[in-house]
């Protein structure tokens, strides 16, 4: 008899926010990424959330991922998201998602991750929700184990299908019957490979599809700690959340500077004081 699956995209579906963004604070500190290039990713996630990722954006973005990591350590990108991961990925965890990747397995199926992501993020983060394995982008690594700003193999838009194709014929896995959950219109692939497609907090032109096959649509957007659910006190600020604190802060203080009401002049001050004197004192 053969299996069902459950297929989850990763960034905006399973967790809030772009896994390599959401990573920048740890290799920020330790080195491997400047204040600027963590300004500039700040910058692209707004974009994404905002307008959707098209394939010319996505490609810009690996483009300018594999440029940076050109002669970075895979051993040591291993060792900071293993020793972050529960820091960086906790807050920014779907409820939703998670209980969905409960009830899969409640149901005897499947669950795998299939992200653009590197492989050195989305694995660590497939053993650490509990899934069954992960479909992730490999980098080119040299012979002394750092990249070489190529890519291998690139999860993305068609190759996802064709991985999770792969992936069903050397697992038993029935693709019409499994499940697939996704955000991005370039994963589109990914859904029409599956029988039960699920849109999840889709961008527009994804939405726009939604309507017009008649899928499913979820909505994604309660956090979840996973180790327990009693409250914690939170982290000492990554370099990427101080930055997008004082970013708000002086975002807050511009609004209110241009909102407020302007300081008195000298003839308000008199109009006020006149206004207390008794009527037949008032100038008329």
């Amino acid at each position: 008899m053969a299996m069902e699956a459950a297929f989850f995209d990763l960034d905006k579906t399973v967790i809030a926010k772009a896994s390599m963004v959401a990573f920048g604070g740890p290799l920020y500190r330790e080195g491997l990424l400047s204040r600027r290039t963590i300004l500039r990713a700040l910058y692209a996630q707004l974009v994404y959330m905002h307008l959707g990722a098209s394939e010319q954006k996505l490609a810009r973005i690996r483009d300018s991922v594999l440029a940076l990591t050109r002669g970075w350590e895979r051993r040591r990108v291993r060792e900071i998201v293993r020793d972050t991961l529960e820091e960086v990925v906790q807050p920014i965890i779907h409820a939703e998602a998670q209980e969905l990747i409960a009830e899969h397995h409640r149901a005897g199926r499947l669950v795998f991750l299939v992200s653009a992501s590197p492989e050195e993020i989305v694995e660590p983060l497939a053993a650490y929700l509990g899934v069954d394995g992960a479909i992730a982008s490999r980098a080119r690594i040299d012979a002394h184990g750092r990249y070489t700003g190529e890519m291998e193999f690139y999860a993305y838009g068609p190759y996802k299908a064709e991985a999770m194709r792969d992936l069903a014929g050397a697992r038993g896995i029935d693709l019409a019957s499994s499940y697939a959950y996704s955000d991005s219109y370039t994963d589109v692939p990914m859904l029409e490979v599956v029988g039960h497609p699920v849109v999840v907090n889709p961008d527009r032109d994804l939405a726009r599809v939604a309507r017009e096959r008649q899928w499913e649509v979820r909505k994604f957007e309660r956090p979840v700690r996973l180790r327990d659910r009693v409250p914690t006190p939170p982290p000492a600020p990554t370099a990427v959340s101080a930055t997008a604190l004082v970013a708000g802060g002086v975002a807050a203080l511009w609004w209110r500077r241009r909102h407020a009401s302007p300081p008195p002049t000298r003839m308000d001050d008199l109009r006020r004081r006149a206004a207390s004197w008794p009527r037949r004192l008032r100038v008329r």
